[in-house]
């Protein structure tokens, strides 16, 4: 069993080449909503959004979010409206969260509601929201405090980041199944995602970090970062806000109390050993996912890695 925790199009460009190289059912996604919004009153998690669509062979690959093939006629018609429309919600993309918010005001949680989809959409692999209690990532920055998608996609992150925080993770519990799932899987892996805004909420309930130090499992993460850059997005510069430097060892740093390997880029493989030492292993390949067939390869070496600690603790 496979445990993945993710977040962003990194992550969902993981996902998309795992799925296709491990039996549905022997993976579980755990993913971000600290992105989760209220969008014309209704109900969004874009992160979960992106891996249903991904798991269901529904997201658009030029866009990398949303559904493939959408049209915006409801988009267009509610700016002619006055209304807002910088959120940019595709056709077939508002009947996940009209459906979704219809199976929460019917009194579902996040997780139960997900589910409901998951199986709408024939998937069988395992998909949970971090926590059914909101947890909201806050941007502070010199024009104010800002929602991750309104700092992300209205402000196209061009503002400079202060600090960030994760409004209501003190208080909430992860959702039903996320704690087992880290705990009994055969490896843990985090995604190429944002360390500070896609993973970093998924971390910031205590629980969820407190059984990833605890599995047995071995746990990997992906590195986003090649060089001294982000592969895309604003990484680099939300990381800088937390204090961690921009590079592989900026990713180590941010996961050093639970990781167990860290898969670089080939770029970054003097610098890889280097950071290697007995507690953490680092593996270089391609990291760049380009293409499909480069999704499927990644998601393979990642693989290779769970199978060298099975062989060594053999030994």
């Amino acid at each position: 069993m496979i445990t993945v925790l993710t977040g962003g199009t990194g992550g969902a460009k993981f996902v998309d080449g795992l799925r296709q190289i491990i039996p549905p059912d022997e993976l579980t996604i755990i993913v971000n909503t600290g992105d989760d919004l209220k969008w014309w009153g209704l109900s969004v998690s874009p992160d979960i959004d992106s891996i249903l669509y991904v798991l269901a062979d529904l997201l658009s690959n030029e866009r990398g979010w949303g559904f493939k093939g959408d049209t915006f006629l409801c988009l267009q018609t509610m700016a002619q409206y006055g209304e807002s429309d910088w959120f940019k919600v595709g056709d077939r993309d508002l009947a996940m969260h009209i459906l979704r918010s219809k199976l929460i005001a019917e009194g579902k949680t996040l997780a139960e509601a997900t589910d409901v989809v998951t199986k709408k959409l024939g998937i069988t692999a395992r998909v949970l929201p971090m926590s059914n209690d909101k947890v909201e990532t806050r941007i502070q920055t010199p024009a104010g405090e800002l929602g991750f998608e309104e700092y992300f996609v209205k402000r196209r992150y061009q503002d400079e980041v202060l600090s960030v925080r994760f409004a209501g993770a003190e208080a909430a519990r992860p959702a039903p199944g996320v704690l087992d799932a880290i705990l009994t899987a055969d490896a843990v892996v985090l995604a190429p995602s944002n360390p500070v805004t896609s993973i970093g909420p998924i971390l910031a309930i205590a629980d969820i970090r407190q059984a990833l130090r605890e599995t047995s499992a071995q746990v990997i993460s992906v590195s986003p970062i090649v060089g001294d850059a982000a592969v895309s997005g604003p990484a680099a510069k939300l990381m800088t806000s937390q204090g961690l430097p921009v590079s592989i060892e900026g990713i180590a740093k941010a996961y050093e109390d639970f990781l167990d390997a860290l898969v670089v880029d080939v770029t970054d493989a003097e610098r890889g050993t280097r950071l290697a030492r007995p507690e953490l292993r680092v593996h270089s390949t391609n990291i760049l996912m380009r293409s499909a067939e480069d999704k499927v390869n990644l998601a393979g070496e990642v693989l290779t890695q769970v199978t060298a600690r099975a062989e060594s603790n053999h030994r």
